[in-house]
């Protein structure tokens, strides 16, 4: 496929890396925003090759991960009705509730499918007229326009039996709130591609302003990575603070107008918990008064649900970026992905699950000098 051989390239890999370790006189520190660039990182041991000081802090750009628990649990209590069918991507069938996931709401008896777009939902939702069809609407800007086309959908053919259980939430108020975090050691992001090939960039230049860091929009294959972080670094030794657009080979600075106005249709801007982290101000979307009656939080009246979290599991610091996975002390013993404590161990794009897929068999080296 065009693109993967191509930005893999070894040669350049090495051309790149030799280029930031030029660059680079002091310590940085920057965030990969996206859970998909995080596991490129870990994966390909991106941050093992940077120079020394040089730091890859792991962002909370996992939809899965941020989704908040009395989310999850509405989504529980929702599925288990009967004469309900509830739809989801599959990722988010193992993610823990308070106390059981969606696959023990199915092993139970209750019609939980997994789908790969809410527009099978909607087909579901025509094929069974005497079900509620619920579809879990979570994740970023980047999932969000075919949700609220599939919204739009239902409105405009009159299938009144289909729902959306909404979550989405939105990148830039988070970088907001990790820059306004007292603990906070970020000095520069690079962005995801994916989200601002939907949204476009001209969110970023304000918070690059507001908060004097680069934000560096980028890919996900090894050299968009390199690439991204040589210009983080670049920016930086020269205290400068610009948005730049690495990944013009699919993103826009105007972005998707469509996509941008069935968003604008459809939804509408809300104060949204983020798992881990807390409220973050207008940092999601629900849907907005027109398209209210397909909310299935006022529809199956769930919207009262209160939830207290794991007081073992530290998944809130690392998606804050204030350790790393396996400084938890439940990260490969109590917490695994067959057994996971919270949803960055579950999630695909999930720091907890990249750090126990590629670095849990790692111990460190004991070097042994002449003398010893």
């Amino acid at each position: 496929m065009k693109y993967l051989e191509e930005f893999s390239d070894p040669v350049l890999a090495r051309k790149l890396v030799d280029q930031i370790h030029a660059t680079a006189t002091k310590p940085w520190a920057m965030m990969e925003v996206c859970g998909g660039q995080t596991h490129t990182i870990v994966r390909h041991g991106i941050d093992q090759l940077l120079p020394d000081g040089v730091e890859m802090i792991h962002g909370p750009g996992c939809p899965v991960c941020v989704t908040p628990l009395e989310i999850i649990d509405k989504a529980l209590e929702i599925a288990a009705q009967p004469d309900v069918i509830f739809c989801s991507f599959g990722d988010m069938l193992r993610v823990p509730g308070s106390g059981r996931d969606l696959f023990r709401i199915k092993s139970q008896g209750g019609d939980v499918r997994v789908v790969y777009s809410p527009l099978d939902a909607l087909r579901l939702a025509q094929q069974n007229p005497d079900k509620q069809v619920v579809f879990f609407g979570i994740g970023f800007e980047t999932t969000a326009p075919p949700n609220a086309m599939t919204v739009y959908q239902a409105k405009k053919l009159g299938i009144p039996n289909f729902s959306l259980l909404v979550s989405h939430v939105r990148v830039p108020p988070a970088i907001e709130a990790i820059m306004q975090s007292p603990s906070c050691r970020v000095q520069g992001f690079l962005a995801a591609g994916h989200v601002c090939s939907v949204m476009g960039t001209t969110e970023y230049p304000p918070l690059a302003d507001k908060y004097g860091v680069p934000i560096v929009v980028t890919g996900f294959e090894p050299l968009d990575i390199l690439a991204g972080i040589l210009r983080t670094v670049t920016q930086l030794e020269k205290g400068e603070h610009v948005v730049e657009n690495a990944y013009r080979r699919a993103v826009r600075d105007e972005g998707n107008p469509a996509a941008i106005a069935m968003l604008a249709d459809v939804f509408e801007s809300t104060d949204r918990a983020w798992r881990g982290i807390g409220m973050i101000p207008q940092s999601g979307w629900r849907l907005s008064e027109r398209y209210r009656e397909y909310d299935a939080e006022y529809r199956f009246q769930v919207r009262d649900i209160a939830t207290e979290e794991s007081t073992v599991c530290r998944s809130g610091e690392v998606l804050q970026g204030l350790i790393k996975p396996h400084e938890c002390s439940a990260f490969g013993t109590i917490c695994t992905p067959r057994n996971p404590l919270g949803a960055t161990m579950v999630s695909s794009e999930g720091a907890c699950a990249a750090y126990y897929l590629y670095r849990r068999l790692q111990t460190p080296v004991e070097v042994v000098t002449s003398g010893g």
